[in-house]
């Protein structure tokens, strides 16, 4: 945790992955993030992995940090007090961050009649409205019909839900940048994050869409190699699998080096009329050609033996291990200063990420914990909207709010 954003406040009404990111994101930077949902928890409150208990892993890891509204979200007067945390006063408030549909109670025109000034990032499926999620706007990008073996048609998902997290970052990006112009103009605005829109981009600004234009199809799946470069797992004698690559002049001299392939890629480059070192193009263009001369290396050797040359002569490469071995793995989990061991709303104790960035001038504050849920019902209510204690208790019994007990 740091504190660059301390004093803002930002409004969160959302689930799944992107707008809750965006709100992580937020509150490991300093700002009070305030998450509101519906009582009994909202459609991700439960979603897996799931500790042996029940408690959704998931939640916990997307909401740490954060405080916790439970509101009655079917009845005007929950829905009332939704409109008014995303639009109280302040000048470091009127931040809302969310993926509730455009239309409807927390629509950007709604809500800009409580506060003139708020700024709103809104997380969508496709930029027309539809419903779309991270799997299927993947699915319409092509992507599936690039990943995978060479040899197999069928379309293959990744795991990671990355147009999610790139939305999610976006959108912390793009309210932060709302917040600086207010801050010069005075005015608010409504941002709408569309994945379709953030992959759509992002295929377009990596090339992948003027190569398939310019092509008139698009790249062919090609298993594990690194498209337009040299790269892909390699086996050791010892039967352990190593990714290497090769992207650089210095990169491809050193992998050369350190596998004793010199004379023999040079006799290839003799023959071909073709210098690797100089472009990386080539290599892709005739990975075919010098694949068997480097399977053939590594099988010659043990991984014990290939890791110290590679690290001696500055080779660019990597172990593939499960994620079991990569917790131990002091350069990722165990001793990696971004994560600390803390007790969760599980009841769990288990390593926790703060901030993904180092900000070598500050000091790293303590990883904090996720909400239980509506576990800052009363301290918001009192605090952010200025509820008494008798209106809260009459709210509690009338079922438009809840605390962490229900």
């Amino acid at each position: 945790m740091y504190d660059l954003l301390k004093g803002l406040r930002v409004v969160e009404g959302s689930a799944f992955v992107a707008a809750p990111t965006c709100g992580l994101y937020l509150a490991q930077m300093g700002a009070e993030v305030i998450r509101f949902d519906a009582i009994g928890g909202g459609p991700d409150f439960r979603r897996w992995p799931l500790a042996e208990n029940g408690s959704s892993l998931y939640w916990e890891g997307l909401n740490k940090g954060k405080k916790s509204v439970a509101l009655n979200l079917s009845s005007p007067a929950g829905r009332e007090i939704a409109q008014r945390l995303a639009t109280a006063p302040g000048k470091d408030a009127g931040l809302f961050v969310t993926n509730f549909p455009a239309d409807g109670f927390l629509s950007y025109e709604t809500l800009k009649k409580l506060r003139e000034d708020l700024i709103c990032v809104r997380v969508m499926g496709w930029a027309d409205g539809s419903q779309g999620m991270d799997y299927t706007i993947n699915a319409a990008l092509g992507l599936p019909q690039m990943t995978g073996p060479a040899d197999d048609l069928r379309p293959v998902n990744h795991v990671l839900a990355a147009w999610d997290l790139l939305t999610g970052a976006y959108c912390a990006f793009s309210l932060v940048s709302a917040l600086l112009a207010r801050t010069r103009e005075g005015a608010g605005r409504e941002i709408r994050c569309p994945l379709s829109d953030i992959g759509a981009a992002t295929m377009a600004n990596l090339g992948f869409t003027a190569e398939t234009a310019l092509a008139g199809h698009q790249r062919p799946r090609m298993g594990n190699d690194i498209f337009g470069a040299f790269g892909r797992d390699f086996r050791t004698r010892d039967g352990q699998t190593l990714m290497l690559l090769a992207i650089t002049p210095k990169q491809w001299s050193k992998a050369l080096e350190a596998l004793g392939l010199g004379a023999a890629v040079a006799a290839l480059e003799a023959k071909l009329g073709v210098s690797f070192a100089a472009d990386e193009g080539l290599r892709f263009t005739h990975r075919s050609r010098l694949y068997p001369l480097f399977e053939a290396a590594f099988a010659r050797r043990t991984a014990a033996e290939l890791a110290p040359a590679f690290d001696a002569g500055g080779v660019t490469w990597g172990a593939y291990q499960p994620l079991e071995a990569a917790l131990a793995d002091p350069r990722l989990y165990k001793d990696n200063p971004v994560f600390e061991a803390i007790r969760h709303p599980s009841g769990l104790t288990y390593p926790a990420p703060g901030a993904m960035a180092t900000i070598l001038q500050d000091s790293r504050g303590p990883v904090a914990p996720a909400p239980r849920l509506g576990q800052h019902t009363d301290e918001v209510l009192a605090e952010v909207l200025d509820m008494g204690a008798g209106e809260i208790a009459r709210l509690h019994d009338a079922g438009v709010v809840a605390g962490a007990d229900g």
